[in-house]
């Protein structure tokens, strides 16, 4: 009886990590897009890759995972640039990408 808890436990656990996880990769891919779009550049792949985590502190004191995200992108449709953005949970707190798309530019939109 106590093993199948455990297990419950560990498999809840692993799949909140995954839908958490999910949905950060979503919401880079957003901003990404966002980002792009801003500056006039073309998103390539339609995608992001998850390139790190960590914990990290909050504004509030509380920890919260840091995730990193890489995203490529073309100005001429010939060449590719890598951009780059950092999430501390939902909340964008970092940004390297297409040089004409300052961080004002991009929308950091609140989740609904």
């Amino acid at each position: 009886m106590p093993t199948m808890l455990i297990l419950l436990i560990v498999g809840g656990a692993a799949f909140f990590f995954f839908t958490a996880a999910r949905a950060a990769a979503e919401r880079a891919a957003e901003i990404g897009q966002n980002a792009c779009a801003a500056a006039g550049v073309q998103w390539l792949d339609q995608a992001v890759h998850a390139t790190g985590l960590r914990l990290r502190r909050k504004e509030d004191g509380w920890l919260g995972l840091e995730r990193r995200f890489r995203f490529e992108y073309s100005e001429n449709g010939q060449d590719r640039h890598i951009g780059q953005l950092v999430l501390l949970g939902d909340k964008l707190v970092g940004f390297s990408g297409p040089a004409r798309a300052t961080q004002a530019m991009v929308r950091d939109l609140p989740r609904d």
